[in-house]
């Protein structure tokens, strides 16, 4: 039987992101949309500021009627009434006196300048102004920070708190948001315990799962962590059969996809409509995706298999699930931010195989050097590491002061 060559590192990015459609669109209340993706252009029905009205605490004038005040020869007025912020019934001003007015209060028809409480003596009923502003100072126009009509937030928009202020402000109750998908995290392996359990001989703790979910939240999912599947084909299908029927939107597995004896998701999975491939790269070569067919589900569930080693699971997770993801989301910016930045030490790569190193980048002098080394299973360097160091798939080696393309891990 001939040898199927292995797939590219792009062609399986858009294998997985076939398997994660755009996400339904919800309207969720300001409270809740902290993080989500807006999913439709927010057009203000209101202006910004609704009405003139004062920048500052002081007095609403004419401004001819103060034109000539000066500290020697100060402009006395009368003041007709008092003006706070939410004040409804507002009088007209009359020529030749004055309303007290506080910040945000709406200024009277007839004044066209406020003189802030500094340059006046505080006066309750007559007040004596001291310098004359020219005409509109210290007054907010209505619509000088958004007219009515105009589009505030556009739909792929990530909403953060400057954004939610925004849209209450112009009146918004809640907001059309693309619902985060529902993704089941589940780890495979009969060695696995939870954390805080004692160990047995032969026996590790569980952290693929844990990581996975992690980073299924961060891409803005909901992750759903179900632990833990033995190395049993029948169990194993079970457990997704029963737990997909009750509806989720992905399936990640880590671990049982490689050539070995007891590989439980290739097992199970093989011919029920998920492809185990080969990927070119590394870590992460053993991949599987595709459509699961679950008695009861309904549609098919997309599946997205990941290699069981924790540097190759979570390499394999940023380089081909959360793109999807965040693409589902309608995010801007789906992938992670890429720099180019000179290596501080040489690295070699295997021929054909695109690599993803684990890296420190120095903000400062924009040098990148590898933290730990290839190997798949070293999770303490994972954890140093603040970026991917990305070596192409026709690059075999790199020297000291080359430029390699860096992937921020720490980016949006």
């Amino acid at each position: 039987m001939p040898t199927r060559n292995p797939r590219t590192v792009d062609e399986h990015q858009a294998v997985v992101a076939a398997l994660v459609p755009p996400a339904p669109v919800q309207d969720v209340p300001l409270a809740q949309a902290a993080g989500l993706v807006l999913a439709a252009d927010l057009t203000a029905p209101i202006s910004l500021p609704p009405f003139d009205n004062s920048a500052m605490d002081g007095y609403a004038v004419r401004a001819a009627d103060v034109a000539d005040a000066t500290d020697e020869v100060p402009v006395e007025l009368p003041v007709a009434t008092d003006i706070p912020a939410g004040r409804t019934d507002v009088p007209t001003l009359e020529p030749g006196t004055a309303h007290r007015i506080m910040t945000g209060a709406p200024l009277p028809p007839g004044a066209d300048t406020v003189v802030q409480v500094e340059l006046t003596d505080g006066g309750v009923d007559r007040v004596r102004i001291r310098r004359g502003p020219a005409p509109g100072t210290h007054v907010r126009t209505a619509g000088e920070d958004v007219p009515a009509g105009t589009v505030v937030l556009r739909a792929g928009t990530v909403l953060g708190a400057p954004q939610i202020a925004l849209a209450a402000a112009v009146g918004s109750a809640t907001l059309p948001v693309r619902r985060p998908p529902h993704v089941l995290v589940l780890s495979t392996g009969s060695e696995l315990v939870a954390p805080g359990t004692p160990l047995q001989p032969g026996q590790i703790y569980e952290s693929n799962g844990p990581m996975l979910a992690a980073a299924v939240q961060d891409a803005g999912g909901h992750a759903e962590l179900l632990r833990f599947v033995p190395d049993d084909v029948a169990q194993f299908r079970q457990v997704i059969s029963e737990r997909v029927a009750e509806g989720v939107d992905l399936v990640l597995t880590s671990g049982g996809v490689s050539a070995g004896a007891y590989e439980v998701v290739k097992d199970a999975l093989t011919g029920r409509g998920v492809d185990f491939v080969r990927v070119a790269m590394q870590p992460g070569g053993p991949q599987g995706a595709g459509r699961l067919e679950v008695d009861g589900a309904g549609d098919a569930v997309g599946i997205v298999t990941l290699p069981g080693n924790p540097v190759s699971s979570q390499v394999s997770f940023e380089v081909f699930v959360r793109p999807a993801l965040r693409a589902a989301l309608g995010h801007p910016h789906p992938h992670r931010p890429v720099v180019k930045a000179t290596l501080a030490e040489p690295m070699t790569s295997p021929e054909g195989k695109r690599q993803f190193r684990r890296g420190v980048l120095d903000a400062v002098d924009g040098t990148v050097r590898e933290v730990g080394s290839p190997a798949s299973h070293l999770l303490g360097a994972l954890a140093q590491a603040d970026c991917l160091i990305v070596l192409p798939e026709d690059v075999t080696s790199v020297g000291v002061g080359d430029a390699v393309e860096v992937w921020l891990l720490d980016g949006r």
